[in-house]
């Protein structure tokens, strides 16, 4: 049944594509332009989606490492690793975008308010624990220091989240928003999420792969010396 997996694949990546066109379109045409910030505001209905999506990442992570602690399956390893490695690319989405957004509506790239510093801390951590897996050589040691390490920076997700609302901040804490608007961002929500989620599942079943071909005998990765005949 493997052609089936292959049709609800293609029929999901088809489904994320129609979606991301349709919001693009409402963004374009449909969704009025702010008063005040002007064009630029329009970066908030890409910039929301994927910092939620990015705490979702590394809830996934923290959910993994618990599992892989309780249970000592290696697929719990697998999806922790593949989350992690969503996490860095859309954190960085999100770092960039800001950015942007911040020098248009502050007149600077970047200020050490709560919210950007723990967002900025997050991103870092979840770079740190993608960097060091491949120096840990045994997979048991290696699925267990990362699951140590993925609770540990779990404890920035609700600093990233709550702190503007708790702190004194100049990220906003929330932002009025009309209904055509609200509809754009709902709107916007559905490719974000169907694409994080996809990039999700398609690492993890790469690392899945990856570690059943290497308990095979004879397996090597791609590009990795092929034995001599004296070594066979």
């Amino acid at each position: 049944m493997a052609w089936a997996g292959r049709i609800g694949t293609t029929a999901y990546w088809l489904v994320a594509l129609a979606s991301s066109a349709a919001a693009a379109a409402m963004l374009a045409w449909y969704t009025p332009t702010e008063a005040t910030m002007g064009p630029i505001q329009k970066i908030f209905y890409l910039h929301l989606p994927v910092a939620i999506n990015t705490l979702l990442a590394c809830t996934t992570v923290f959910v993994a490492s618990v599992g892989y602690l309780w249970q000592r399956r290696m697929a719990w390893d697998d999806l922790a690793s593949a989350a992690a490695k969503v996490a860095v690319l859309t954190g960085l989405v999100v770092l960039l975008t800001g950015m942007i957004w911040a020098r248009s509506a502050w007149g600077v790239w970047w200020t050490w308010s709560p919210r950007l510093t723990f967002t900025l801390m997050l991103w870092l951590l979840y770079v740190v624990y993608v960097m060091v897996r491949p120096a840990v050589q045994s997979p048991e040691r290696r699925a267990l220091v990362s699951a140590v390490y993925g609770l540990v920076a779990f404890l920035d997700v609700p600093l990233a989240y709550f702190a503007a609302k708790l702190m004194p901040d100049i990220h906003p804490s929330s932002i009025e928003l009309g209904l055509s608007m609200k509809l754009t961002l709902a709107a916007w929500f559905v490719p974000v999420t169907m694409l994080c989620a996809g990039l999700v599942l398609a690492r993890y079943r790469l690392n899945e792969r990856a570690r059943r071909g290497a308990a095979e005998p004879g397996w090597a990765p791609v590009g990795a010396a092929k034995p001599s005949r004296a070594e066979a």
